[in-house]
Parts: structure tokens; sequence; C-alpha cells
């Protein structure tokens, strides 16, 4: 699939923002797709495969990313990553289980 990127535009909710852990998780999750991955906010873009490049975007919560994703699984990437975005995360450490 070539041509425009798909686009859609998701809403930081999480009360710390979009911190490190769903930064991680984030960053792994878009690593599995072919497509690429670009994150977008006030003007700036990154590779949304790189968490250090999505630090830099320093997002609290509130702000809102433009997701950008190309290439020939764009829709299911895209699909994937904004449900991720729009979960809600708990805060808490894990919990140790217990065999």
């Amino acid at each position: 699939m070539n041509g425009e990127p798909l686009v859609q535009k998701v809403v930081i909710t999480n009360p710390q923002g979009f911190h490190m852990r769903p930064m991680a998780a984030f960053a792994q999750l878009a690593s599995h797709f072919e497509s690429s991955v670009k994150v977008c906010r006030e003007g700036q873009s990154v590779n949304g495969k790189s968490i250090l490049d999505l630090m830099l975007l320093a997002a609290a919560q509130g702000s809102e990313l433009t997701l950008e994703v190309a290439g020939s699984d764009a829709q299911a990437a895209l699909d994937a990553l904004v449900q991720l975005l729009k979960m809600p995360t708990e805060d808490e450490p894990p919990q140790p289980t217990v065999a």
C-alpha cells in the first residue's frame, strides 16, 4: 500500500502523561509492524519506534498526539497503537505472583 499515510489524533488521558512505561510499550508495539510510525505533537515529529525519540515529545495529560502510519500493515498498526494509547494505565508496581 503506497500513498498517503493513515493519520489519527489521540489525546493523552493518563494523569502522568505519556511517560516511560507507556512509551516503552508503544515503541515495542510499533516495532512489531513493518509500517513506519511517526508521532507528532505541536509541530514536532518523531519516530514512534524509538523510545528516545518519543521522550522528546514530553506529552503531558491532555496533550494531543497525531499518529501517522504508512506501509503494508498500516491499518493494523494504527488500530493497535491507538488502542494502546487509549487504555487506562495503572501506575502501581506489578504484584508478585505466588507459586
